[in-house]
């Protein structure tokens, strides 16, 4: 039960208690008023009786009973020689005396009793507010163990749970903002190191050609080649990174609808057609007239990502098949190769960004699978890796069907 309701109903029973005390002092007062009352009726009449015998019964209840003309009965009282100590007013204001004097008593009880109660619901509330603070000094102190055995239904304890709620949850939010300063702090580097190199590259190329003006055709073919390289390779790690950002600031908005696969992987398949060629790599396409509903400029972006990085992985001559399927629950898009497969150390973590694995290109920065991923799940999709070593790679992403 609740503290408040306790006391509730305590101060009820205290007042319960005194109302009670109260009727029975005034049920006492007025038996013994009345039976006094009933004595100097009695005494009298015995006295009416001394004085006058002759009266009748008759005459004594016209008397007593009278109801008006009060001040007359009172002239025929004095008229019988009964004088006013024998009068019952003394003996009545003596008993009205008392009961005020009772009444007074219990209210006086009555009150202290109800200051008593409320005196001890505050010290009892002082008391559980002292705990509370203690128990947050103790929580921003670093003690986040949950006291389990002082849980209950009532509002302390249900304020003392939303205290430790919200300071674990501020907590993590600190730790949060210090795990993503140091993401950020290791994302520059990492960028700074994938842009450091193709960067030198074009500088120290660049100064080739200024500084040798009579270079051969041939060399400065070449030189304007590895320049033109190098900068494909800082524009496809800005225009990701940009793409990235854009995802973790959720200000790209997919536009979905039904897309037939088909076109999907046949754009996939002119994207890496050049990459593809140069390792006599085949592509195969099996779409078996799947459509999906999707934004078909970004899943073709991620396709590609995941067909190059297969490209990169499969020797020459190797085959990469692009497959699709429904079933009443999701629709899967499967992409496999037969190439080096990916080391199982290196299989929890290909999709980290600027993760490189043992088996990476030098040209890989490590951010296609990563950029991928990023846009399937902003989709609504998941994907998966399985690979064996020296047997291929497969990854599975799946799109669960909505009911609309």
């Amino acid at each position: 039960m609740k503290t408040e309701k306790r006391f509730v109903i305590a101060f009820a029973a205290v007042a319960a208690a005194c109302c009670a005390l109260c009727v029975l002092c005034s049920v006492l007062s007025l038996h013994h008023l009345r039976q006094n009352n009933n004595a100097a009726v009695t005494q009298l009449i015995a006295n009416l009786r001394a004085h006058e015998p002759e009266i009748t019964d008759t005459e004594i209840m016209q008397i007593i009973n009278a109801e008006e003309n009060t001040l007359d009965a009172e002239k025929m009282l004095r008229s019988f020689g009964i004088s006013e100590d024998d009068w019952t007013v003394k003996s009545s204001r003596a008993d009205s005396a008392r009961v005020v004097a009772a009444s007074s008593a219990v209210c006086l009880l009555c009150s202290v009793s109800c200051i008593g109660v409320f005196a001890l619901y505050k010290r009892r509330q002082r008391k559980r507010l002292d705990k509370l603070i203690c128990y947050l000094a103790a929580v921003n102190g670093g003690n986040y163990d949950l006291d389990l055995d002082s849980n209950s239904e009532n509002a302390d304890s249900r304020l003392q749970n939303e205290i430790y709620k919200t300071t674990v949850t501020l907590r993590e939010a600190a730790q949060q903002s210090a795990d993503s300063r140091e993401q950020l702090k290791t994302a520059l580097s990492d960028i700074s190191h994938q842009l450091k190199t193709p960067l030198t590259s074009i500088i120290i190329t660049t100064e080739n050609l200024l500084d040798n003006p009579a270079l051969p055709p041939d060399l400065r073919q070449e030189f304007l080649r590895d320049i033109y390289h190098s900068s494909s390779h800082i524009s496809f790690l800005v225009q990701s990174l940009l793409t990235l950002s854009k995802l973790d600031a959720d200000s790209i908005t997919l536009k979905r609808k039904q897309e037939p696969l088909s076109e999907i992987f046949f754009e996939v398949t002119q994207n890496i057609a050049v990459s593809a060629e140069l390792k006599d790599v085949s592509v195969t396409a099996s779409d078996n007239s799947v459509t999906l509903p999707c934004d078909k400029k970004w899943l073709c972006e991620a396709l590609s990502n995941i067909v190059k990085n297969c490209v990169e992985h499969t020797d020459n001559g190797g085959e990469i098949r692009l497959t699709a399927g429904t079933n009443p629950l999701y629709t899967t898009i499967t992409v496999s190769d037969n190439g080096q497969g990916i080391a199982p150390e290196d299989l929890p973590h290909i999709f980290e960004r600027f993760y490189r694995g043992k088996n990476a290109d030098d040209d890989s920065v490590g951010i296609g699978l990563a950029l991928s991923k990023a846009i399937i799940e902003k989709a609504g999709g998941t994907i998966r890796a399985d690979s064996e070593p020296g047997k291929g790679s497969s990854f599975t992403i799946k799109f669960f069907n909505s009911k609309q």
